[in-house]
């Protein structure tokens, strides 16, 4: 209620453990703590929090325009309010190596579980379109060491995304993978693969734990849970999943009251208020003022 009284720590941990388990994890991505209290609530493992979907939410299209302060504010506020372990984007980290060791510490501190970095060239592009740029393997592995040593707490999850397939390559994405990781990530992120050969490729190369992206019309394959485990990964996100379900019913609940002038119409496709203070956890509120939840709704309302 109000702050989850999970120790971010304490997330860590339990996220750590539930990486070395073998099982792989389930993170939807919350376009915000709403939607991250649905998704403890539908029993997924942890929450994603894209650069996208923050980019989005401003109004921004999405190529490095949101700063570290707006968001580590965005992705604190999804983190604090489930037990589930958050991770977030940080995209390029907001700068030269310096930079990314400020970017890491203000992701810690806010509670995250755990963040990805990625090789791209700022301004950036979406993981799936064409004509990315990337930095040296050298410099990107210079950011990923520092962005380790800057890690205060061990099983605070540096991930390591890499853009290079598409620009480079299978051969040298690989390539990058095994610099990364011997330049401290944690764990990584392949961008784009093809097919199940690229995805299986990666998991050959490597022994850390692997972060699979199943976004929507992008150039990988949907694949479900049981493709990703016999794979071999750990981790799997939808990253703006929710935002693109959400913002597609806003678009036709508003053409609707703009045809008819009302929306007593589609009233059934909404969530009814009664559910809506189920996931809000309303009822505990009165634990603190007995005022606060004396009254009584019905399924219905």
């Amino acid at each position: 209620m109000i702050i989850n009284s999970k120790e971010p720590r304490a997330k860590r941990a339990a996220f750590k453990a539930a990486l070395d388990s073998g099982k792989l994890l389930q993170f939807p991505g919350a376009y915000n703590a709403l939607v991250a209290l649905s998704i403890e609530q539908k029993n997924f493992d942890g929450v994603y929090v894209s650069g996208g979907v923050m980019s989005n939410t401003l109004g921004l299209a999405d190529i490095g325009l949101t700063t570290l302060s707006e968001v580590t504010q965005m992705a604190s506020q999804i983190a604090k309010v489930t037990a589930l372990p958050t991770i977030m984007d940080i995209d390029t980290g907001f700068g030269e190596p310096m930079n990314v060791v400020r970017t890491i510490k203000e992701v810690e501190y806010m509670g995250l579980s755990g963040c990805h970095l990625e090789d791209q060239v700022n301004p950036k592009r979406c993981g799936h379109l064409d004509n990315k740029i990337i930095i040296s393997a050298d410099d990107m592995a210079k950011k990923v060491t520092a962005a380790a040593n800057a890690k205060t707490d061990s099983n605070f999850q540096l991930i390591v995304r890499t853009d290079s397939r598409a620009m480079e390559g299978l051969d040298s994405c690989i390539e990058r993978i095994k610099r990364y990781v011997d330049a401290g990530a944690d764990m990584i992120f392949p961008e784009a693969m093809k097919d199940e050969s690229e995805f299986e490729a990666v998991r050959n190369a490597v022994d850390v734990p692997l972060l699979a992206n199943m976004t929507e019309f992008g150039k990988s394959k949907l694949l479900d849970t049981t493709q990703l485990s016999n794979l071999g990964y750990n981790l799997v996100i939808y990253p703006v999943t929710t935002q693109r379900l959400a913002m597609k019913a806003v678009e036709d609940g508003l053409d609707v009251i703009k045809a008819k002038g009302t929306q007593e119409s589609i009233v059934d496709r909404m969530q009814t208020r009664s559910r809506l203070y189920e996931v809000l956890r309303y009822n505990e509120y009165n634990e603190i003022d007995k005022d606060i939840f004396n009254f009584q709704l019905n399924k219905n309302q």
